[in-house]
């Protein structure tokens, strides 16, 4: 159920293997520039990560004064599930817009590689559409969903509910897959690419961790079940 609470980033762990003769210097160059974006997205989310809590804290505080408990009672059923997974997309539209700066950086940086394989170029541009839409998911009405479904004897579930969390579920974040890149990784970026992969191993320690956390505390202000 719990996903990424904070920025998305795409993860390139590639190996470090002699880039092909027929490699151009552009793709050499994208793929340099690809991997140094990516390990300072990820070192820069983590190093911000006590702001991203602090504004989680602050959602909690928000929902507390607006609607404590206000699904206390509630049966744990598939249609309780929509409103928690509700509460997931909030805690994305949170971390995401207290990391907008450094994800607009990255969008930005990934909308201007360009690569001879166009499959990669494509790839790159998908990652930056879907961070993009990241930026703007909104906080949705959480209390005013909840209060609705009290209202309704928990029964059918609010008409917005699902068509909110279908929009989250949409969003692609995938990585450039690795097997396009690796003839343009070569041997002298062996550095950049281990930095970068211990980068993603704190990011995911943190994001599964806090992540998980976060969703349960969140879970507990307004009285849905787990």
């Amino acid at each position: 159920m719990v996903r990424r609470v904070a920025i998305l980033v795409a993860v390139l762990a590639v190996g470090a293997v002699p880039a092909t003769a027929d490699a151009s210097s552009q793709d050499v160059a994208s793929t340099h520039t690809y991997l140094t974006a990516t390990y300072t997205v990820l070192h820069t989310a983590v190093s911000t990560w006590p702001k991203v809590e602090a504004n989680i804290h602050g959602l909690d505080l928000r929902f507390q004064a607006e609607c404590p408990d206000a699904g206390a009672g509630s049966p744990q059923n598939e249609e309780e599930q929509k409103l928690s997974y509700e509460v997931v997309g909030a805690l994305w539209a949170t971390g995401y817009e207290t990391d907008a700066a450094i994800v607009r950086t990255y969008i930005h940086t990934l909308n201007g590689l360009r690569w001879s394989n166009p499959q990669i170029t494509r790839d790159a541009h998908r990652l930056a559409r879907g961070l993009q839409e990241m930026l703007a998911l909104p906080v949705p009405n959480l209390c005013a969903d909840i209060r609705a479904w009290h209202a309704d004897g928990f029964g059918a579930m609010p008409s917005d509910v699902e068509p909110f969390d279908q929009h989250v579920e949409a969003i692609e974040i995938q990585e450039i897959p690795r097997r396009l890149l690796e003839p343009y990784v070569p041997p002298a970026e062996r550095g950049l690419r281990e930095r970068t992969e211990r980068a993603a191993t704190r990011f995911e320690e943190f994001e599964f961790t806090r992540g998980q956390a976060d969703w349960i505390a969140l879970l507990g202000v307004v009285g849905l079940n787990e």
